[in-house]
């Protein structure tokens, strides 16, 4: 029976493992740590964000800074809809919430481990932790897998190793080729009057841009204890990781924080100055903000919040508005969001055969998930590419001729 060692007991390996023949295959999942599907158990805060509810496979690649051109192919074979299928099929029934993310009804990451766990268990797929890989060696038809519990002799390999720079040297040493990692999916140090002590406070649809850069991006922002997070921030830091690394993290972002141009939003003033008159500023809700963050803005507009609305000269207005819309802030640092770690980088996408994820340098090598130099915005789109990657995989073996 020939033998498969699965390098990485996460996503893509897992997914991977589930889908093989086990008729055909000996299979073996070496996992370093003590625990397997480590990102699996913390996704969507312990919730595990399954896949996104989007189905066309070329609106589904445009969430994808990294890899998009090659993953529409992969899509095309294995989307989100063929995801919740097998989950599915599994008895395991996903829900999809307001915003096309898919969790578990159970609201549990466990749910997600335990059917992993299940399917291996019945291909009697064998699972190795504390197994670290030290070392990869071609020998003719064979590979020879060195780890820290002794030898392991494969016939195919599936590297599934995540983007530790560990496991990046140990496949640049078979000859692969890296891109640098940098991190993807940061939320950005901002210290700010304007922010302080207002942690926790959301908006829900604000635009965010870099004029250095000359990008820009639109969705949720959320205000934290270290500066801006949310949707909107994610977003630009994952399109922008390469640049955002080349300047170190410090530059110049102007947060409108009601999406509103300064005219829309001027004329909304006049309005409400109008008919509201005798009221004082600092009660006034004349724009879809909370109460503390609108007199925050009075505040370092340096308006009296006890001060009337008719009275409020053009040029206060002005200030008011060019602080709500055209705000800018230095932005000195990043910070990990959450615990769901992304990286830009990884193995150069120019040597992998997306029809089925093989090497085009190693015979019977197949690589997968977020050891390629693919990534994708939060929402589910990591995990997605990693299951589309491994069902591939598995297919290509399971139709594979033994010799």
């Amino acid at each position: 029976m020939k033998q498969i060692i699965i390098i990485g007991g996460g996503a893509a390996g897992f997914f991977c493992a589930a889908n093989l023949d086990e008729k055909k295959y000996k299979i073996t999942i070496l996992e370093q740590n003590s625990d397997v599907l480590q990102k699996v158990k913390i996704s969507g805060g312990g919730r595990c964000n399954v896949t996104h509810a989007c189905f066309d496979p070329r609106e589904l690649v445009q969430f994808y800074p990294r890899g998009n051109k090659e993953l529409l192919s992969v899509f095309t074979k294995f989307q989100p809809g063929d995801t919740m299928e097998w989950f599915e099929n599994r008895k395991v029934s996903l829900k999809i919430e307001n915003d096309n993310r898919a969790f578990p009804e159970s609201n549990s990451s466990q749910t997600i481990i335990n059917t992993f766990l299940n399917e291996i268990q019945q291909k009697n797929v064998e699972v190795k932790t504390k197994c670290s890989v030290k070392e990869i060696e071609k020998q003719d038809q064979k590979y020879l897998v060195k780890t820290s519990l002794g030898d392991f002799e494969a016939d195919f390999i599936i590297y599934t190793t995540g983007s530790s720079p560990k496991s990046l040297k140990m496949i640049q040493n078979l000859g692969h080729k890296i891109i640098d990692l940098v991190p993807s999916l940061f939320t950005f140090n901002i210290k700010d009057p304007l922010l302080k002590d207002l942690a926790g406070t959301s908006f829900e649809m604000a635009e965010t841009s870099i004029p250095k850069l000359k990008t820009e991006e639109s969705g949720p922002l959320l205000i934290t204890h270290w500066g801006l997070s949310g949707p909107a921030i994610l977003k630009i830091s994952a399109w922008e990781a390469i640049n955002l690394a080349k300047v170190k993290y410090s530059f110049e972002i102007e947060v409108n924080f009601i999406s509103k141009d300064i005219d829309e939003a001027e004329e909304l003033f006049q309005n409400f100055k109008q008919s509201n008159p005798k009221k004082t500023i600092g009660q006034s809700k004349i724009f879809e903000v909370t109460n503390r963050f609108w007199q925050r803005i009075l505040e370092v507009s340096n308006i009296n919040l006890n001060k009337q609305v008719a009275q409020i000269s053009g040029k206060e207005m002005q200030i008011i508005l060019e602080n709500l819309c055209k705000k800018k802030f230095n932005v000195t640092g990043k910070s990990t969001f959450k615990d769901e770690f992304v990286t830009a980088g990884g193995v150069d996408l120019k040597e992998i055969n997306f029809k089925n994820m093989s090497s085009k340098l190693l015979p019977n090598f197949y690589i997968a998930g977020e050891v390629l130099n693919i990534d994708a915005v939060t929402g589910g789109f990591n995990f997605q590419a990693c299951w589309s990657e491994a069902w591939l995989i598995a297919q290509d073996l399971n139709n594979f001729k033994l010799k």
